[in-house]
């Protein structure tokens, strides 16, 4: 098992651990920003066990209908969050609304208080240690979990933060409009995690910088030829497809050139992990002087 699945299954546990403990605090103050802040909770378990079904599909080799792979399903598990986080957001403002119409009890306990910001620490050390695996392995579920779960972490300090504002105040209307305040920030993370999860579905290059990293290891790998241009890329999950033309002199055999593309391919191979390299060799009539010079 890969330490990514690993973390998405831990994950779905962490998950577990972190709804019965805001569940308690919820039960112990019945305040409706609390019952916001274990809602979330349910949708981290939601998005963690999508997470964790899209690392194993992604993980399955190539086969005759998915010749390119199958590393693009981590972005319809992140879209999925996406949309769960937005439910989740909505049922909030739901309550919300019926804490501004209708009158409710509020008790202020210290106890639901405190293990509410302990599931907080636990999920906070939990989000750090994914982004590191997520982004050490290239893989979008994993990431978006992490975000997600961050993003969780800032609303519960948030809601302690308003709970004691209402003990402090009197003005127990405070209670309801920090879950609004919560939805509304729930809402705005869906939107940035489907948006982004789109953008790979659409194929969108990779990043400036690995564009120009790329551009080095090919210069710095590519000795015996002339250039190469039009350089493209696409994300696909933690995969980076990259395809490129290589120009070489025209009287350049073709084992001589083969050599040049695997020396190219091994080298992105070993400082990109995770490159997938097509070479489009040409002869040097073909050749644009533009681009990436070979040194």
């Amino acid at each position: 098992m890969s330490k990514s699945m690993q973390f998405a299954l831990g994950s779905i546990v962490v998950g577990i651990i972190v709804l019965s403990i805001k569940s308690l605090a919820y039960l112990y103050t019945g305040s409706i920003a609390f019952y916001s802040d274990a809602l979330e909770s349910t949708v981290n378990i939601a998005t963690a066990l999508a997470a964790a079904g899209a690392l194993y599909m992604s993980q399955k080799p190539a086969d005759q209908n998915h010749q390119y792979g199958h590393y693009k399903v981590e972005y319809f598990a992140s879209v999925f969050e996406g949309v769960m986080i937005v439910l989740a957001a909505v049922v909030i403002l739901f309550r919300a609304y019926k804490g501004f119409t209708q009158s409710y009890e509020l008790s202020y306990s210290v106890g639901g208080i405190l293990l509410n910001l302990g599931s907080s620490l636990i999920n906070g050390l939990w989000a750090v240690a994914l982004m590191r695996v997520g982004r050490a392995n290239r893989s979008p579920a994993l990431v978006a979990d992490s975000k997600h779960i961050m993003t969780d972490v800032y609303t519960s300090v948030g809601v302690v933060l308003g709970f004691i504002g209402v003990y402090l105040t009197g003005m127990t209307l405070l209670d309801p409009a920090i879950a609004a305040l919560v939805a509304i920030n729930i809402l705005w993370s869906g939107w940035k995690l489907v948006k982004d999860s789109v953008a790979g579905l659409m194929d969108e290059a990779a990043p400036e910088e690995e564009q120009e990293a790329l551009k080095s290891l090919i210069s710095k790998y590519g000795d015996g030829a002339l250039e190469a241009h039009d350089l493209r890329t696409r994300h696909a999950g933690h995969v980076t497809f990259v395809d490129f033309h290589l120009v070489v002199p025209g009287e350049m055999s073709v084992a001589d050139a083969h050599v040049i593309c695997d020396r190219i391919e091994d080298g992105i191979a070993k400082e990109m992990p995770g490159a997938r390299v097509s070479i489009h060799v040409e002869p040097e009539n073909h050749a644009k002087h533009s681009g990436i010079v070979v040194v």
